[in-house]
């Protein structure tokens, strides 16, 4: 029987509520960053639907955690590198909670190696889901979204700094993806919608823990002398998604530790 890992006081209980009534939906959010915005973002009152593709009982987790703190939590099966996929798992949080407020396009993947010996299948792939996923996502659910919606990327301070070789097709997609949310801000600033990334720096998670071969080469480098948590990356967003910050768009926010300062 899987357990339920509990949340922090200062994790679990909602800093304002001023997401109470909203709806969140979070892609890849079965997992480290993704789970931990999940979780904070129902923590401050949304409802919340996130995605998983690969592992199941790590998303009826998240859900499970949710329902426990008393917030509603819905979990979707779908690939984030199948675009129809991700169409329906728009379509299933419409469905079940009736909009959609907040938009957090986390899911990703990371496939390296020297730029000469990338498969271009693994590029296809990449492309897939970092880069497509991020698109689908967000054009479908920017049409349920009322003014004061959310769009909410998760980028990398890579694209500031690349500090070790064998990245430059991870580098590329979340470079698409600050591109994009650029870009975005001119067609969803008069409907009264935000578009912002979130660029982590090296945080501990599935993909890249704390004590990993990564972090040898990039622990020295950060400022505060430690990886970051995912729910210190979940703190950014979750201001982002508040009413707060209503007046913040187009903004690349790099949560790094002064890793790239």
């Amino acid at each position: 029987m899987n357990q339920i890992t509990p949340l922090a006081a200062s994790q679990a209980t909602p800093v304002t509520g001023a997401l109470t009534g909203k709806v969140a939906l979070v892609t890849g959010g079965s997992r480290s960053i993704g789970a931990a915005i999940a979780r904070r973002l129902a923590a401050d009152g949304a409802s919340v639907a996130l995605t998983f593709h690969g592992s199941p009982d790590k998303a009826a987790d998240v859900v499970r955690a949710i329902e426990a703190e008393g917030g509603r939590a819905l979990a979707i099966q779908a690939d984030a590198g199948d675009h129809e996929a991700v169409r329906a798992a728009v379509k299933t949080a419409v469905d079940r909670f009736g909009a959609i407020d907040i938009l957090v396009n986390n899911a990703g993947i990371a496939l390296g190696g020297p730029i000469t010996d990338i498969a271009f299948e693994d590029y296809q792939r990449m492309i897939a889901v970092n880069v497509t996923g991020v698109f689908v996502a967000t054009q479908e659910a920017v049409r349920h979204m009322a003014e004061g919606g959310r769009v909410i990327h998760i980028g990398s301070s890579m694209v500031r700094y690349a500090a070790f070789p064998t990245a430059s097709l991870y580098t590329l997609t979340k470079g698409a993806v600050a591109g994009f949310n650029r870009s975005l801000v001119r067609d969803l600033g008069p409907k009264g919608i935000t578009v912002n990334t979130v660029h982590p720096g090296p945080t501990d998670t599935d993909m890249n823990p704390d004590g990993g071969p990564v972090s040898k080469i990039v622990g020295p480098g950060m400022a505060i002398g430690r990886y970051g948590k995912a729910h210190e990356i979940a703190s950014v967003v979750a201001y982002l998604a508040s009413p707060e910050a209503a007046f913040v768009t187009g903004a690349d926010i790099v949560a790094d530790g002064g890793f790239t300062a």
